[in-house]
């Protein structure tokens, strides 16, 4: 029996672009609606005629600006994969939305269309951030937008940015409480990285954004998980915080290196034991899909060694860890050829894992260096 496979859904349009943002974003005067409802379904029907006999236990629409599609179109998508694979009984379906008030004003018919999770790029409450980080909402906007959103779906997360040049520690504290007391079950909080390619890598190649160092960082981070751990939301994985039961189940398929279809611009995939891309600019998706009936540009075989270099990179995000047998049932190789058992035993000696039969997970104390310990601890050679 398969296990049930995660969805994730491509709405590359967005009113503008955010200048930390390296996501597969485009502004575009005008989007024809029907032509891109259309696409989506055949390249949808195309993954599930590879992927036959599977059910869907959750479905991500991310962007891009998810929330400026139209109702009818996330509709018409649900019931599509509904059709072809059918949906769990408790399929999570989120959709990421902007706190705009136009698109607000859109959560009631979100929901009607099946949408039962919102994850709204709040970003900061701050209107000097919200400027700096290049939002286009207000304060007052992101305010009512979870308000709203507490309304019309049963669960709500938003996203904050922290760790911006010049924000003291209080500051975040302050910015952080205020988040918690919206009461939602999920929250995901990001510090500033600078990607390259973006408008904030070139101020930074030329010396004019500088954000917190090391140490303050880790300040930071660490005031975090205590205030989010006393409010009920710990951290499950770097940057997302839940109470029980309220994680994201679409992004731990992802962790748990679990199958997942991606459709859409730019959507990666992992399945039948291949990685997936599809077309990322726009035009060139929709040109495509009407070529070839999907929008595949990339579909690699990977090998053993590459599934379980993967799936413990993203395992070892999770404050659960890696299920090492799992590892093994899907890659097909021993545990010995994708960890080094001495690191680990050093490691674990120094605090930093924990190593308890099958199950190794990075400690509180070692999660500020996991790039560090990734790279000590996965066999890639």
């Amino acid at each position: 029996m398969f296990e049930p496979l995660a969805l994730y859904v491509h709405w590359p349009f967005c009113v503008s672009k955010c200048p930390y943002c390296d996501f597969n974003s485009h502004v575009r005067d005008s989007v024809e609606q029907e032509v891109w409802r259309a696409a989506l379904l055949a390249d949808l029907r195309h993954e599930a005629a590879v992927l036959p006999g599977r059910r869907v236990a959750s479905i991500f629409f991310g962007g891009g600006t998810p929330s400026l599609m139209p109702a009818a179109t996330v509709a018409a998508v649900i019931a599509e994969a509904a059709a072809l694979w059918g949906l769990t009984d408790d399929c999570e379906i989120t959709l990421e939305a902007n706190p705009n008030s136009a698109e607000v004003a859109a959560f009631a018919d979100l929901a009607a269309a099946g949408v039962n999770r919102v994850s709204i790029g709040v970003q900061s409450f701050d209107a000097q951030a919200l400027a700096f980080l290049g939002r286009a909402h207000s304060e007052d906007e992101a305010r009512r937008a979870i308000a709203m959103a507490q309304e019309h779906f049963a669960r709500v997360s938003f996203d904050l940015i922290y760790a911006r040049p010049g924000q003291t520690l209080a500051a975040w504290e302050g910015e952080l409480a205020d988040a918690l007391g919206f009461g939602t079950g999920h929250l995901s909080l990001y510090q500033l990285t600078i990607e390259p390619g973006t408008r904030f890598w070139a101020l930074a190649a030329k010396g004019e954004l500088t954000i917190p160092d090391g140490d303050a960082a880790a300040d930071l981070f660490d005031a975090t998980q205590a205030m989010t751990r006393a409010a009920g939301l710990p951290r499950y994985e770097v940057s997302n915080h839940a109470r029980p039961g309220e994680e994201s189940r679409h992004n731990l398929a992802y962790w748990r290196y679990a199958d997942y279809a991606g459709v859409g611009p730019g959507a990666h995939g992992r399945r039948l034991r291949q990685a997936t891309e599809r077309h990322r600019k726009p035009e060139n998706f929709i040109a495509a899909v009407t070529r070839n009936g999907h929008g595949l540009k990339v579909e690699t075989d990977l090998s053993g060694r590459e599934r379980a270099t993967e799936a413990m990179l993203m395992g070892l995000r999770l404050t659960e860890g890696v299920d090492l047998a799992r590892v093994e049932a899907r890659s097909g190789l021993p545990r010995a050829d994708f960890v080094d058992a001495d690191a680990v035993a050093r490691l674990a000696g120094q605090g930093l894992l924990v190593a308890d039969g099958d199950r190794l997970a990075v400690t509180g104390a070692g999660i500020l260096l996991l790039d560090s310990i990734l790279s000590e601890v996965v066999e890639t050679r």
